[in-house]
């Protein structure tokens, strides 16, 4: 990927793709635009088929003719709200958009577990889901076995026995800290539950959990992110700086993603998930926490390149603020921090978090890509959306907006 100074503008297409900024004028205008959100159409009252059309598009099912005809009595936004009170809605579309962040795989066809629900509970509640990376919260059932840090009997029960999670009597928040026993301060939202340890903090070192954070909350991988300008002196031992005995390949590949990678995924540096076979890890072992000690994984193959650096605890240090990536938008203030709840809280604040949702959204709704030309309808609509999303974080709302923009098509 070539590097160099990007032109500001929006280019929302998917989650291979980079989340590029608008302009500090249109983002202005955005946000002063909100109340005109979606156009012409987003205060206009749908008829019969378009009001189905938001309805299937959301929920994945029909409306009821009494539904229907009180979709057909009131904006189209409104409308489509009346979707995502469909158990549908968190049953299926919520819950098979949330499966694939929690495993290696990104597949759909996944049980049911901590991070998924705690995903639709939070979807469903409308808690800000900015706190996705770093809240102490977690989703439990209130029926069948007891929530356990140690196995997924809990939500496996649920599947057998049809729960629908859409139910506040059956799907509840708890403090992650209290039902998991890791203390507050650690807790980092999905990233700290039993799923996301299951499937990022098993074996390895600890990488996968920052890579695979910002594919699914970022929307970017890291050939996306590749950055050969930023210094090298984090990147630790284990790293070869002459892999095949060629050290220009570590210089023009290698050091673009640990540069910006390793000193971020310090921040995991006491995390570990104490079951090492990843095929029992779906349902056995329990995520672990070592205040003050940095895991043994963290010098695996130290002799590598002995000089690199030697992770002495979790604090992290985010420098893709400077150089191309600070196109991501990071938040003013931060930058630094100890442990994954702050780095959690780093990430969401970013602009490309906020674009990532709102594009992910449009594409499930809509049934394609928003065009990704900086003078077209779709670019202003994903602008002004971005905006909107960031006064409250609401993924309820986000989803409304997107059918109301993509309703008569």
């Amino acid at each position: 990927m070539k590097h160099g100074m990007v032109k500001p503008m929006t280019q929302l297409v998917g989650r291979s793709a980079k989340p590029y900024l608008v302009t500090r004028a249109l983002r202005a205008t955005a946000c002063a635009g909100v109340l005109a959100l979606l156009g012409a159409n987003a205060l206009a009252n749908p008829n019969a088929d378009q009001a189905t059309r938001m309805y299937n598009r959301i929920a994945g099912v029909p409306p009821s003719a009494t539904t229907l005809a009180n979709m057909m009595a009131t904006d189209s936004v409104s409308a489509a709200l009346m979707a995502t009170n469909d158990p549908a809605f968190y049953n299926d579309t919520i819950r098979n958009m949330a499966a694939p962040w929690t495993n290696r795989d990104q597949s759909v066809f996944v049980p049911l577990n901590d991070y998924t629900a705690t995903v639709v509970g939070m979807v469903r509640d409308d808690v800000p889901f900015n706190m996705l990376l770093s809240a102490d919260l977690v989703y439990i059932g209130t029926s069948g076995p007891a929530y356990s840090p140690g196995n997924n009997d809990m939500y496996q029960s649920m599947d057998a026995n049809n729960v629908d999670l859409s139910s506040k009597a059956n799907l509840v928040s708890r403090p992650q800290s209290v039902v998991s026993g890791i203390p507050a301060a650690a807790t980092a939202g999905v990233m700290t539950t039993r799923g996301a340890a299951s499937a990022f903090f098993i074996n390895g070192t600890n990488r996968a959990m920052f890579r695979f954070t910002i594919m699914n909350h970022l929307c970017s991988d890291l050939p996306t992110v590749m950055d050969i300008t930023r210094p090298p002196d984090r990147i630790r031992q284990d790293v070869t700086r002459s892999p095949g005995g060629v050290s220009t390949l570590f210089l023009t590949n290698c050091i673009g993603c640990h540069s910006g990678m390793d000193p971020m995924a310090q921040a995991f540096a006491y995390y570990n998930f104490n079951n090492t076979d990843p095929m029992t890890a779906a349902t056995m072992g329990q995520l672990v926490y070592t205040a003050g000690q940095v895991q043994p994984k963290y010098f695996i193959n130290k002799t590598n390149f002995p000089q690199g650096f030697s992770t002495p605890d979790d604090s992290w240090e985010n420098r893709w603020r400077a150089g191309p990536n600070q196109i991501m938008g990071w938040s003013a203030g931060g930058g630094s921090g100890n442990g994954a709840k702050s780095l959690g809280q780093e990430l969401a604040a970013s602009r490309a978090f906020a674009s990532c949702q709102v594009t992910r959204v449009f594409k499930t709704v809509c049934l394609r890509a928003p065009e990704p030309s900086p003078t077209n309808a779709d670019t202003s609509q994903i602008n002004m959306m971005i905006a909107s999303f960031e006064q409250g974080y609401s993924l309820r709302q986000v989803f409304a907006q997107s059918a109301a923009y993509c309703m008569g098509n």
